[in-house]
C-alpha cells in the first residue's frame, strides 16, 4: 500500500512502499539520496550500491521522474537531521526502486525555494506549477474551505439545490456570455451571470432556505481581486423573511468562524466612528449606513482595520478668505506619524490626488508645536486652531486637505486613506475587520441624462415599500428612498451582496413606473418572475458570498488567480488549453451563426 511522506515518521523500522515525483537528486560517490515528494511532502530516499538494480537506476534518474521506492524508515543521525522539512528527522532506507515515468526537462519551477517562473508561463504548464507545494497546500485548503462552506449551511437546515447553466440573457447586468441555439435558429442562452432569478423562483416554489455553491459567468475585465469569465459564490436565500437583518444574523457567524476557526486571523474594529453603527447583537461588525460610508471613508466598502476617517471642515471653514477652501465641500484626513512623508513622497500622493480629478493636495504638517505648510499663511489662526482640533492632529502627524463638490472630494481623500494606509503599512493581515454597508439609494440621479435611474438593483424592496414609493412626489424625495439591500465588507473587500426582494408586483411596477417605465414594459422584460409572484410568493430575502474573494484574504493570497486550479491569464486567455479559439465552419453553420471580422482585420 502506498504511504505518503508525512505519515511516515512513526514508521521507523517498519517496511513501506512510497510513490512520487523526484525532488531532487545528489551523487555522493557510494550513496546516493533522492528526495521525493508526494502531496503531503518529501521523504529522503538513501539508495546504496547493496541493491545493484536500484542503484542502478538511481544513477539514471532527473528532477520530476516518477518514481516506486520499496524500503525501510530508518531515523536519521542527530548531525544529519533536517529541521527545514517535516520529515527532516527519518529516511528510506531503499531496497527497491521502479521507474513509473520519465520527464522532459521542466519549463518551469515546480519547486517553491527556487526563483518564482513568468506568471504567463506558470499558466501555460499549469499541470506543472500544481506540483508545488504552495498550490498542493491551496488546493488543499479550499477543499477545506468548501468543506466547513456546506457543513455550516447544512446545521442551519439549508437546502443545496443545483441550477441550470444554460440560462436566459440578463442585460441588466455584466456583459452575459451567449451560447447560440442549434435547434432555435437566431436565438440564444447565456451562461448565467448569478443564478438570481431561479433562487427566487424556489422560494415561490415553497423551497424555505435555498443554497449553492454556484458557478457565475460574467464578461467582465479580471482584476487583481477578479477572475475573468467564471467564478464562485456561497449563494443562498430564505423564505418568510422581511428584513435583511433576519439575513445579516444568519450569515454573519459564518464569516467570523471562518476568519477565527478557520484561518485563526483575529476578528478587529479601529475604527471609532464605525464603533457608533453596532448592534446590541453584534460586537464588532457594524451596520454603517451607505452614506456615512461614503461621507466617512469615500468608499462603499472601507477597510476598518484602521481609522483615518474623512474629517468634514466645510461648516467650520466658511467664512475662510483662502480660495482654495471657498468650495462646496472641504474635508481633511489626520495621517498619523506623516511628517514623516519626505517632499517627493508626498508629490507623489499630489499626483494620484490630481490622477483622481483633484486639482492637488494641500497639506499641513504639524512638527515641533509648529504647523508647517505652503497653505499656513493663508488661513487665520483661529482656523488653524480648529483643524486641529477638529481633525485630532498631534506634534508628528499630517492633515491634507479636498476641496471641491462632495462626490469628488469623497472619492480623491476615499483612495488616499487607502493609499497612505498602504504606505505606512498598518494592515496587519492577521487580522480581518467586517461590517455590513446598508441602507443603499434605490435611485440616482444619471448627470449624463439628466434623470433619475435605478441606485443599485430595482428588484430589491424600497423600505417602506409602496407607502414609500407613493409619498415621494420631488426628485429630492425619491432621492431619499433607500432599499433593503446590505453588503459585507472584508478588509476593504466587499465580499457579498444581498437584499430583500419585491415580491409584490404592484410594487414592482411603481418603481419602474416613477422612472417613467409603463407596466407594460416590465411585463414585456420581467415576465417570468412577475407570473410567479401572482401565485402566492412569500416574502424572501438572500444574499450571495463572492468565494475567491473571502479565501483570497484568509489565505493573504496576493493574487486571485493563485488560488484557483486552471484560471485565465490577465487577458482572459486559457494558455494552458489555448482558449478562446477559432472553431470549424461546420460547427458556426450548425449553430446558424457567421463571424464578422472587425475592419482593421
Amino acid at each position: 500500500m502506498r504511504e505518503l511522506s508525512l505519515d511516515l515518521k512513526s514508521k521507523v523500522g517498519q517496511s513501506v512502499e512510497v510513490k512520487g515525483w523526484v525532488n531532487s537528486r545528489r551523487d555522493h560517490g557510494g550513496l546516493i539520496f533522492i528526495d521525493l515528494r508526494d502531496e503531503k511532502g518529501v521523504i529522503q530516499l538513501v539508495v546504496t550500491p547493496d541493491t545493484a538494480e536500484a542503484f542502478k537506476l538511481a544513477e539514471t534518474v532527473r528532477d520530476e521522474y516518477v518514481l516506486a521506492a520499496t524500503g525501510s524508515i530508518r531515523e536519521r543521525a542527530p548531525e544529519l537531521k533536517n529541521p527545514n522539512i517535516e520529515t527532516g528527522e527519518i529516511e528510506l532506507v531503499v531496497d527497491s526502486l521502479n521507474l513509473l515515468n520519465r520527464s522532459e526537462a521542466l519549463p518551469i519551477n515546480t519547486h517553491d525555494d527556487g526563483p518564482e517562473s513568468n506568471e504567463d508561463l506558470r499558466l501555460k504548464y499549469r499541470y506543472l506549477d500544481l506540483r508545488r507545494p504552495y498550490m498542493q497546500k491551496m488546493m488543499r485548503r479550499r477543499s477545506d474551505f468548501y468543506r466547513f462552506l456546506r457543513n455550516y449551511m447544512y446545521e442551519k437546515d439549508f437546502i443545496e439545490v443545483t441550477t441550470p447553466i444554460l440560462a436566459n440573457s440578463s442585460p441588466e447586468g455584466a456583459r452575459d456570455f451567449l451560447i447560440p441555439s442549434r435547434l432555435h435558429p437566431g436565438q440564444f442562452y447565456a451562461l448565467p451571470q448569478a443564478p438570481q432569478q431561479f433562487k427566487q423562483l424556489l422560494m415561490v416554489g415553497g423551497i424555505p432556505r435555498y443554497f449553492q455553491l454556484a458557478p457565475c459567468f460574467r464578461d467582465e475585465d479580471p482584476r487583481a481581486d477578479r477572475l475573468y469569465g467564471d467564478f464562485y459564490q456561497l449563494d443562498m436565500e430564505m423564505a418568510f423573511v422581511e428584513d435583511g437583518e433576519t439575513i445579516r444574523k444568519t450569515m454573519e457567524p459564518l464569516i467570523k468562524k471562518l476568519a477565527t476557526e478557520f484561518s485563526n486571523k483575529k476578528l478587529v474594529l479601529k475604527s471609532e466612528l464605525a464603533k457608533k453603527y453596532l448592534t446590541e447583537s453584534d460586537e464588532l461588525i457594524p451596520r454603517i449606513p451607505y452614506e456615512v460610508a461614503m461621507n466617512s471613508y469615500g468608499v462603499d466598502k472601507p477597510d476598518l482595520r484602521y481609522g483615518m476617517e474623512l474629517i468634514d471642515l466645510t461648516e467650520a471653514l466658511k467664512d475662510t478668505d483662502f480660495k482654495v477652501f471657498q468650495s462646496p465641500c472641504v474635508k481633511a484626513i489626520c495621517v498619523k506619524n506623516g511628517s514623516s512623508l519626505t517632499r517627493s513622497q508626498i508629490d507623489n500622493f499630489t499626483e494620484q490626488a490630481r490622477k483622481l480629478g483633484a486639482g492637488g493636495l494641500a497639506y499641513i504638517i504639524y512638527e515641533n508645536g509648529e504647523e508647517k505648510s505652503p497653505i499656513a499663511k493663508f488661513l487665520k489662526p483661529e482656523e488653524l486652531a480648529k483643524i486641529k482640533e477638529l481633525t485630532g492632529a498631534e506634534d508628528g502627524d499630517a492633515v491634507f486637505f479636498g476641496a471641491d463638490d462632495r462626490d469628488k472630494v469623497n472619492k480623491v481623500l476615499g483612495q488616499l486613506r487607502i493609499a497612505f494606509a498602504d504606505h505606512f503599512d498598518i494592515k496587519d493581515d492577521n487580522e480581518v475587520a467586517l461590517c455590513w454597508i446598508v441602507d443603499f439609494p434605490f435611485y440616482e440621479w444619471d448627470d449624463k441624462n439628466k434623470k433619475l435611474d435605478f441606485g443599485h438593483n430595482p428588484f430589491s424592496m424600497p423600505k417602506g415599500g409602496m407607502a414609500a414609493l407613493e409619498s415621494a412626489k420631488t426628485n429630492e424625495e425619491k432621492l431619499a428612498i433607500v432599499a433593503d439591500q446590505y453588503d459585507m465588507v472584508m478588509n476593504g473587500y466587499e465580499i457579498c451582496s444581498g437584499a430583500v426582494r419585491n415580491h409584490n408586483p404592484e410594487i414592482m411596477y411603481k418603481v419602474f413606473d416613477i422612472l417613467g417605465f409603463d407596466k407594460e414594459y416590465v411585463e414585456a422584460r420581467f415576465s417570468g418572475m412577475l407570473n410567479a409572484f401572482k401565485f402566492g410568493a412569500p416574502p424572501h430575502a438572500g444574499c450571495a458570498f463572492g468565494i475567491e474573494r473571502i479565501f483570497m484574504v484568509l489565505t493573504d493570497a496576493k493574487n486571485i488567480r493563485d488560488i484557483v486550479a486552471f484560471p485565465k491569464n490577465g487577458s482572459g486567455v486559457d494558455l494552458m488549453m489555448g482558449s478562446p479559439t477559432p472553431v470549424d465552419g461546420y460547427q458556426l453553420d450548425e449553430a446558424h451563426i457567421a463571424v464578422v471580422k472587425d475592419d482593421e482585420e
